[in-house]
């Protein structure tokens, strides 16, 4: 990898506007239940690939973040008070998606005094209530690394638990506002040791380096993850960070070839990889 910039956007991370009959079912759905995705609040640019297919990441605990790194394109600021009706709008919103995988993510809350794991735990149970065979993966905060409250999500028996480092240890203090490194590869640890699938993600081209990508796989197959997402960064508005490189999908590539080699079970890597996309490939049945 070089630190050479690009100004213009190349050709293989170019996506089709959205559209489609599947597409306008599953928009339908999350409009009519008043539903947050962080396919919209993060623009993801895997929307239409994967509402044109059925799925979406389902967002909790509203669309307004208490934190405010510099990477995510999600709204900051003072959250809404907590609906309690979500857990049975999401899953009943699964149910009429037919969804056989569900994912679940949340903006962070540390304005609450559990950070939203029990509106996590209920909204999971409620989706196995009404869609016992569906599996679920959850993408979630770090909760301030405190165990008890990771422990109420994991006793709701998700499939996948997955927690983003989303870049190299370095790096990490310039673009995460609340969360560090080591926080999060605890959270790992721990998730990996209550015997639950773990999952985590980067993003490449903010000024990585491939040494330190390989070390940042080393570091999580050392907590035990088993599942590793790496996909091109790219700048929500003028106001985040820049990107520094466009990374090839040659390196990717090669970034997946060497995380199987590691010992991951499954290494999604390519431009537009997102730690929720085509998730379904990743739970693991014990």
């Amino acid at each position: 990898m070089t630190n050479k910039r690009k100004r213009t956007k190349p050709d293989w991370l170019k996506v089709k506007i959205p559209g489609g009959k599947k597409y306008l079912e599953i928009r339908d759905i999350v409009e009519k239940n008043k539903l947050h995705t962080i396919c919209t609040s993060g623009s993801c640019p895997n929307m239409s690939d994967c509402w044109g297919r059925g799925t979406a990441t389902l967002m909790i605990l509203g669309d307004i973040c208490t934190r405010s790194c510099k990477f995510c394109g999600v709204k900051t600021g003072k959250p809404f008070p907590v609906d309690f009706q979500e857990p049975e709008r999401v899953a009943n919103s699964v149910q009429l998606m037919g969804l056989k995988h569900c994912v679940l993510t949340s903006v962070d809350r540390d304005d609450l005094p559990d950070g939203g794991a029990s509106i996590w735990a209920e909204t999971i149970r409620a989706i196995k209530r009404l869609n016992p065979e569906t599996t679920i993966e959850t993408l979630i905060p770090d909760f301030m690394g405190k165990h008890e409250l990771l422990d109420i999500v994991i006793d709701a028996k998700p499939e996948v638990i997955s927690h983003n480092l989303e870049t190299v240890e370095r790096i990490t203090p310039q673009v995460r506002s609340v969360a560090n490194y080591r926080r999060s590869l605890d959270v790992i640890k721990y998730i990996s040791e209550k015997g639950v699938t773990s999952k985590s993600g980067i993003m490449a081209g903010i000024g990585e380096t491939e040494e330190e990508v390989f070390k940042t796989m080393d570091d999580l197959l050392n907590m035990g993850c088993k599942v590793f997402t790496i996909g091109q960064y790219l700048q929500p508005s003028k106001i985040h960070m820049p990107v520094l490189e466009y990374v090839t999908p040659e390196q990717f590539l090669k970034y997946e070839k060497i995380g199987l080699q590691k010992g991951f079970t499954f290494v999604e890597s390519s431009p537009l990889v997102r730690s929720s996309y085509k998730a379904e490939k990743h739970v693991m049945r014990k």
